[in-house]
Order: C-alpha cells, then sequence, then structure tokens
C-alpha cells in the first residue's frame, strides 16, 4: 500500500515547476502501478501549450476557473471543480488558468518517473522502455 501526502513531496525529486505551473507527482513510474498520479497546480493567468505526442492524460478540476482549448478543432471547454477532460488522442491543447489557480488530479499513461520537464514543443520525451518488459 502507498499512502503520501503531497505536502510530503515539497521541494523534493517529486516536485516539478515550470512557468506558470508546478506538480507534485504522488504516484510515477518507479511505484510499478502502470500510471501516475499528480497534484498540478495552473497559477492564475497562466496559459500552457501542451502536447503530450506519449502519453494520455486524465485531468479531474478541484479548484479554480479556466478553460482547454483543443488545438485541432478549435473548440474550447469550460473547467470549474467536478471538470474531467481527457487527452485521449494525444490532443495538442492550451491549458488556461482564468480565475484563481486551477488545481487539478492529473493521471498519466504510460506513468511519468517524476523527474521529466516540458520540452519546446511542450511535449514529454518518448518514455524509455522498461528492461524488465
Amino acid at each position: 500500500m502507498i499512502v503520501i501526502h503531497s505536502d510530503e513531496l515539497t521541494n523534493t525529486e517529486r516536485h516539478a515547476r515550470g512557468p506558470g505551473w508546478e506538480s507534485r507527482r504522488m504516484i510515477v513510474k518507479r511505484d510499478g502501478i502502470g500510471y501516475s498520479v499528480h497534484e498540478t497546480r495552473v497559477f492564475e493567468g497562466a496559459e500552457l501549450h501542451l502536447h503530450y505526442k506519449h502519453h494520455y492524460e486524465a485531468n479531474y478540476c478541484m479548484e479554480g476557473e479556466g478553460e482547454v482549448l483543443d488545438v485541432a478543432t478549435g473548440a474550447t471547454h469550460a473547467i470549474r471543480p467536478g471538470t474531467l477532460y481527457a487527452l485521449d488522442k494525444n490532443d495538442q491543447h492550451v491549458l488556461r488558468a482564468v480565475k484563481g489557480d486551477l488545481r487539478l488530479v492529473c493521471v498519466f499513461n504510460p506513468p511519468l518517473s517524476g523527474e521529466e520537464t516540458h520540452r519546446e514543443d511542450g511535449s514529454y520525451a518518448e518514455p524509455v522502455a522498461d528492461a524488465r518488459a
């Protein structure tokens, strides 16, 4: 059993940050579950251009208001507490925090190691295959 509180991850290798966001990676690849879980905060006024080419992601909003733009279709969807959006086609998207910080619970498959950083195109590198597979 894994039991962890997000406060325990502050300023550790599982506390990732970038312009306009921070994320506490609560479950990561080395935990062996097959997905990763993150508590992510997108700061009010931030606009993040993202494109997870090698990962599927689901995001559940716990706090704040914002919007996500599907770059392929041009559709913009409101985000508020209780909203879940899933990037089921490795969707290129723009995430905006409009009113207050967005606080999201994010799930990635395949799991993140916890040490990834966004590349210039908003993606993470392709996961390295597990030698045990």
